[in-house]
């Protein structure tokens, strides 16, 4: 019996054309930009982070030429500074407040008549700079544009509630946000330069207004990925997010990061001009966020093992350290050395702040992801602020062409690795049981 059987044919099971989904899978399995084609493999994706990508780009826009326009009329870099720095503070207080209320009634019930509002302050100021209205009208205008959605935080809170139980999804969604952050950031400017200089000093004003509403009215338009708004509060006050465990060191870290950027952009103007190269300022600027969108594209090609509050740290700490670069270069060497230095430099700064990004998504309610994000953001733009003050100042006293006032944004680097390390423990602790947030494990 045992032969008779060992003697009959084996014959192999039928084989089935394997599910859709898994064939999609083998496929993409040897890509290197597997983890990309992924997400975007889920309908609407695409089309709301198109429109995301146009409404977008004017951030990198709108406070350049609003400067250019400025000067331009007035011939006063202190009246545009100080009109700038306005809409910044304005933006730090209603910005919040703008996000709540999109969590509350949703993005495409708030993020139309926001938009709209701002748009109409930037309008406005054209309006005033071109006729020569008083400059209390300048301020006055400009503060209106700080009801600006912050469309990245709107993109982030489709891939979050997209991926809410996918964290290497959400991992590499954040790591894309964060690449055309910088993209639109260093296409911004150029794009606002040429068309101050080329066609008038409004054209920059005027473009940055439209794209920004055709964005916003292109992604308020993608209603099948709008997350869903969050439960009306009882009859209790609404817990601030700032008393989260865990957040206000978050942000305070975000805050100092901030500083890094806003006083390397001041010090490499003044280093560049102290040269002679005043023209060249933005193409040495241009190589540190061309360093850091590819640092942060490739960033979301890795795993990351295990947990982010582990990894945030390190992040930190490799961005102190090779803001160390440009410091020394600009020292000890000159401009082309500072290039290479800058490029290394900002392939840092992406992953911490995916990575920082990602903490607060962890931290924050389901239903306030775009309340939290927008205060990173807000953090984000106070310690721009400051650092464009200290690194003025730095380099009005230490010398800007002699390099030393890089010390500047190292010294902030600095600062938000000693945070960072600091409060790790307390990010690593187990969040109690009834909380909400999807815990510490996101990446």
């Amino acid at each position: 019996m045992i032969l008779f059987l060992a003697a009959r044919p084996v014959t192999a099971p039928p084989v089935r054309p394997a599910p859709r989904r898994a064939r999609l899978r083998a496929r993409l399995r040897f890509r290197p930009l597997a983890p990309y084609r992924r997400i975007f493999t889920v309908p609407g994706t695409r089309a709301f982070t198109a429109a995301n990508l146009l409404a977008r780009l004017p951030m990198g826009m709108l406070s350049g030429s609003a400067v250019l326009m400025i000067t331009g009329s007035r011939g006063s870099y202190a009246l545009a500074g100080a009109v700038t720095a306005s809409g910044l503070a304005a933006t730090a207080v209603a910005g919040p407040w703008t996000a709540r209320l999109v969590d509350r009634h949703g993005q495409a019930r708030i993020a139309v008549p926001a938009t709209a509002l701002a748009v109409l302050g930037s309008l406005a100021l054209l309006l005033c700079v071109h006729y020569g209205a008083p400059d209390w009208t300048l301020f006055a205008c400009y503060a209106a544009t700080a009801t600006t959605p912050n469309t990245g935080g709107l993109s982030r809170a489709r891939w979050a509630h997209l991926f809410r139980d996918d964290p290497a999804a959400r991992h590499t969604a954040n790591s894309f946000e964060q690449a055309a952050d910088e993209l639109c950031f260093l296409l911004g400017p150029v794009l606002a330069t040429l068309l101050c200089t080329t066609l008038a000093p409004e054209a920059g004003t005027a473009v940055a207004a439209a794209l920004l509403l055709t964005g916003v009215l292109l992604f308020a338009a993608q209603r099948r990925t709008e997350p869903p708004v969050a439960p009306a509060p009882g009859t209790g006050r609404t817990r601030s997010l700032l008393r989260l465990p865990g957040l206000p060191p978050l942000l305070a870290t975000f805050l100092a990061t901030g500083a890094v950027f806003g006083s390397l952009e001041v010090v490499t103007i003044a280093f560049a001009d102290g040269h002679g190269l005043r023209s060249a300022a933005g193409g040495l600027l241009a190589l540190q966020a061309a360093g850091s969108c590819a640092a942060g594209l490739l960033h979301g090609l890795r795993r990351q093992p295990g947990q982010a509050p582990r990894r945030f740290p390190a992040s930190t700490a490799a961005m102190a350290a090779l803001m160390l670069l440009p410091l020394l270069a600009a020292t000890a060497g000159g401009p082309a050395t500072l290039a290479a230095a800058l490029l290394l430099a900002g392939m840092a700064t992406a992953p911490t702040m995916v990575t920082g990004m990602g903490l607060v998504q962890s931290l924050t309610p389901p239903g306030r992801l775009n309340e939290g994000m927008t205060l990173a953001v807000t953090a984000l733009l106070g310690g721009i602020a400051a650092g464009s003050a200290g690194g003025g100042w730095a380099a009005d006293h230490l010398g800007g062409a002699a390099g030393a006032a890089y010390g500047v944004p190292a010294a902030a680097a600095v600062l938000a690795a000693a945070v960072a390390l600091l409060t790790a423990r307390k990010r690593l602790r187990p969040r109690r049981p009834g909380t909400a947030g999807p815990g510490p494990h996101m990446g």
